[in-house]
């Protein structure tokens, strides 16, 4: 029989190897982005996977030594840090089929994510560790909006303005 504790590590193993192999993705996109909003964009993801990574094997190593989860200290970032990104955002941003294509696929991975996180919170044996996992899914709930954000803005950009300003169609 599997204790609860293998488990745990376990599902920390595959959190550590998501999260390497998000900002192993992020990086590349962000070199690959044509513009400089998307570089922003992805290598800010790329950082974040990282931070959460060196929690995840924080937690690991506590667990492996104390045997329960541990208090997690941590504080993830606003969605207003990320929006701001857009702050700089010019109707005359290129507009590429792969650009377009990163961003789907960033936005899947941000999805398996958020479900990962959201199935580990629903078994989890401790309220930290509940409340931990929960914390990280709605961080990858906001990554997949201001991915979804990016990719209306890069596949039209005028249109994108247009909702983001709130114009109406009779000049107001």
């Amino acid at each position: 029989m599997v204790s609860e504790q293998t488990n745990t590590l376990e599902a920390l193993q595959i959190a550590i190897r998501m999260e390497i192999d998000g900002k192993d993705y992020y990086l590349k996109a962000g070199q690959s982005s044509q513009n400089k909003i998307g570089q922003k964009l992805f290598n800010t993801l790329a950082d974040e996977e990282d931070v959460h990574r060196q929690k995840f094997e924080e937690i690991y190593r506590a667990i492996q030594s104390k045997k329960s989860w541990p208090e997690v200290n941590f504080q993830p970032h606003k969605a207003g840090e990320l929006r701001s990104l857009f702050a700089q955002a010019s109707k005359n941003v290129q507009s590429t089929k792969t650009e377009l294509e990163a961003v789907k696929t960033a936005m899947e991975m941000e999805n398996k994510t958020f479900d990962f996180y959201r199935e580990q919170a629903g078994k989890a044996g401790f309220a930290t560790e509940k409340q931990y996992y929960e914390m990280l899914a709605g961080q990858e709930s906001i990554h997949h909006a201001v991915l979804l954000d990016y990719f209306e803005y890069v596949k039209d950009p005028a249109g994108w303005f247009t909702l983001k300003e709130h114009h109406s169609l009779d000049g107001g």
